[in-house]
């Protein structure tokens, strides 16, 4: 087995901080595209992606630009939205996996912003099979009872005023999160204000949705109150092939998951249900 870090282009050309989770042996050639959630770093993945790659599959995780390895020097003036994310940074990926490693199949798991948006990709016809994790509508008034308001102080106020007073948003400054960039910061907000979340966003590319064609499965996490059962229903209606899964985790011998539990070790007996239906959905 070998960790490798590597460096991805973006659609774009921009230059995406990326890891290689090569096992010995991939007898299917398939590999799993992660895709984190925002203000998320690639590393938050490691365990998950030492799975997979225990599972014989090759495991890709990367940074969006703005975001840990993928960020300038400094965020005051750099150009990116919310959008490029997945326009630009995730169909990259994709592109490079397809031109360098050929596989044979191409899983995706998507956490929250990494499931929400794969619909809009130029090049999700690449994709044979994906697992979304906590793929919520951001939009405030879905969020679960302790996060609604919350929440709301964000998308109408923390996040536009800061963003513009510093010309980017210092999230890690009252949380654990990454920083974003200014564009980022302010597209999502407004999202997260609109009753259709970035469905209601008709600058998108919102018809390749429908175009979809690839099996979805789709979890939502009992105690997740940014992710709630309703929220993730709203979100994932968009793909046309969704199967929808619920986890209870006291059913799984565990006291709590929340928005980011279950990509933690703690949570690695959930795992291998995301291996199974992966394989039944798309076998060779």
């Amino acid at each position: 087995m070998q960790i490798e870090q590597i460096t991805i282009p973006a659609y774009d050309g921009y230059s995406l901080a990326a890891t290689c989770y090569q096992p010995e042996n991939n007898p299917t050639n398939t590999v799993v595209l992660i895709n984190s959630a925002t203000a998320v770093p690639q590393r938050y993945y490691k365990y998950f992606a030492k799975f997979m790659m225990a599972q014989g599959y090759t495991a890709i995780t990367y940074d969006y630009r703005g975001i840990a390895g993928s960020k300038p020097n400094s965020l005051r003036g750099f150009a990116a939205d919310a959008r490029d994310w997945a326009l630009q940074d995730m169909a990259g990926v994709i592109e490079w996996i397809q031109q360098t490693i050929r596989p044979k199949r191409l899983f995706m798991v998507g956490h929250s912003y990494g499931g929400q948006t794969a619909g809009l990709l130029p090049n999700h016809d690449k994709i044979d099979a994906m697992v979304t994790v906590s793929s919520q509508s951001g939009y405030w008034r879905l969020q679960g009872g302790n996060q609604k308001l919350p929440v709301l102080l964000h998308v109408y106020l923390t996040l536009p005023l800061l963003s513009r007073l510093f010309g980017y948003m210092p999230w890690s400054k009252i949380s654990p999160a990454e920083d974003l960039p200014k564009g980022v910061a302010l597209e999502w907000s407004r999202w997260c204000r609109q009753p259709g979340y970035l469905l209601d966003d008709e600058t998108l590319p919102l018809a390749r949705y429908q175009q979809f064609r690839a099996p979805v499965l789709a979890y939502s996490i009992a105690d997740d109150d940014w992710g709630t059962a309703r929220s993730v229903d709203a979100m994932m209606r968009a793909y046309p092939n969704l199967t929808r899964r619920h986890i209870v985790p006291q059913e799984h011998g565990l006291t709590s998951l929340g928005h980011f539990g279950f990509f933690r070790p703690k949570s690695k007996q959930l795992w291998p249900d995301v291996v199974e239906w992966l394989e039944q959905a798309a076998p060779l």
